[in-house]
């Protein structure tokens, strides 16, 4: 059976060659170990160049290759990739949850709550911290649907809305954005980002700006800041120590990520973009998750598009040995969220950086539904 895995590569914005990298180091792995309940994997990995048309190129390909799903990939441009996967009848299972036709196309199948649990968890956590918060975030569309989110959780923690500061999303130069969220933020604020690959970059220029201001607590979501981005700046010695970060998923260390890191550590050994802290890597193996499991239910029989779908849409229940709730996508399990119809895990994590390391700010996972239900 084939899939596809896409994702941008080598452009100047947000790269994620992970997320096709994980892809294939487990089909390699599944394939040594008797394939997925008896068949060979093959998976087509695609880069959709961060725009537009090449995501619209990707969904094409995926099309006329007839793959039977498309399966833990990243796009920014979900109106481009969907229209000809629905036109097709091909799943889209564990997208990175970027875009908001993620969660509103009936083909579409998440395994996170995507930007809009991050950002609304995010503010959930800093509402408990911060007196006032000052939201970096890309000039895009995507970026646009950030500062409600995120806003949700400030109100329902009693907080006031956020300082909303856009910044261009492939910038190398944030100086400007960063004193506009120092000034903001004040006395007892936080500054967040959430810029993708160039969060590390406004960050920089906020090191070089925030002694003239007073001290902000800094914050970030994953995928944006993870841990091997706190290994390169410093560790514990770093900016980000004592950082505040929301999550999809248990901390990168935590035993239940064992099997994947067994799986890279056979398949990915050497090839520095499958990192095991990162969100995409860590989304992509989920998403891998269900494919098998889907596959598995099938119990032998046709592995088309079709069948793939009708086994997701009859209420398959999908256990991720508790790196997320069990996943199913029934309409009864489904948000009463008119904006995320198709959002099915609300869960997040709440995370720090301590003594270098991203550990939990608080035990378990934290359920963001009700305020994801409440954003206009």
């Amino acid at each position: 059976m084939t899939v596809m895995t896409w994702a941008p590569e080598k452009t100047k914005a947000t790269n994620k060659p992970g997320i096709p990298a994980m892809a294939q180091a487990y089909a390699r792995w599944v394939n040594a170990n008797g394939g997925l309940d008896g068949r060979k994997l093959k998976v087509v990995t695609c880069n959709d160049h961060n725009d537009p048309v090449g995501a619209a190129d990707c969904a094409r390909k995926a099309v006329d290759m007839e793959v039977a799903a498309v399966v833990g990939s990243y796009s920014q441009h979900g109106r481009s990739f969907l229209s000809p996967l629905e036109v097709a009848g091909i799943p889209y299972i564990g997208g990175y949850g970027v875009t908001d036709e993620e969660f509103s196309s009936p083909l579409s199948y998440p395994v996170n709550g995507g930007e809009p649990a991050l950002m609304a968890g995010n503010g959930r956590q800093l509402a408990a911290r911060c007196e006032r918060v000052s939201l970096v975030r890309p000039d895009t569309i995507a970026g646009d649907d950030l500062p409600k989110l995120l806003d949700a959780g400030l109100t329902e923690g009693h907080r006031k809305p956020s300082s909303d500061i856009r910044a261009p999303e492939d910038g190398t130069d944030f100086t400007a954005q960063a004193e506009q969220a120092l000034e903001r933020a004040g006395t007892g604020g936080c500054v967040t980002a959430a810029l993708g690959a160039r969060t590390d970059t406004f960050y920089d220029s906020y090191r070089r700006t925030e002694d003239t201001y007073p001290t902000a607590r800094i914050s970030s979501v994953l995928g944006s800041v993870d841990q091997s981005l706190v290994d390169r700046t410093g560790g514990g010695n770093g900016p980000y120590e004592g950082a505040y970060l929301t999550g999809w998923y248990p901390a990168a260390s935590d035993a239940r990520w064992g099997e994947m890191r067994e799986v890279i550590r056979q398949q990915a050994f050497g090839d520095n973009r499958v990192d095991p802290t990162d969100a995409g890597v860590q989304t992509t193996w989920i998403a891998y998750t269900v494919l098998k499991q889907t596959v598995e239910s099938l119990d032998g029989g046709e592995v088309s598009s079709r069948t793939l779908r009708r086994a997701l849409d009859d209420g398959l229940k999908v256990g991720t040995g508790g790196l997320t709730p069990t996943l199913s996508w029934r309409f009864k399990d489904m948000l009463a969220a008119s904006d995320f119809p198709r959002l099915v895990n609300a869960d997040v994590t709440f995370q720090m950086v301590r003594d270098g390391r991203l550990v939990p700010a608080r035990k378990g996972f934290v359920n963001v539904s009700k305020t994801l239900e409440r954003v206009r």
